[in-house]
């Protein structure tokens, strides 16, 4: 299973507002793109795209404490708690 995460860009929608300064034509594009080509570029897993290009995302989110306190905010908004990871152990 492939897992990736696209981002449209600041475009002009409701959600973006009128002043919004990118393109929205690549926007669906690069939201469909990792799903229904078969493109080798798009064809990886775990990675994040801006207008079909590889982009790092931010260095948070990389962050083990950061994921934690995102889990538990989830949690609070939510009520539903993550099952924790196992170990082979």
């Amino acid at each position: 299973m492939l897992s990736d995460a696209v981002d449209p860009g600041w475009v002009a929608t409701k959600m973006g507002g009128s002043g919004a300064t990118d393109d929205l034509r690549p926007a669906p594009v690069t939201q469909a793109w990792p799903a229904a080509d078969d493109d080798a570029a798009a064809l990886v897993i775990g990675r994040y795209f801006h207008h079909q290009q590889p982009r790092p995302p931010h260095p948070a989110t990389r962050s083990p404490e950061v994921q934690d306190r995102l889990l538990k905010y989830c949690a609070d908004l939510t009520g539903v708690e993550l099952p924790t990871a196992v170990s082979d152990d």
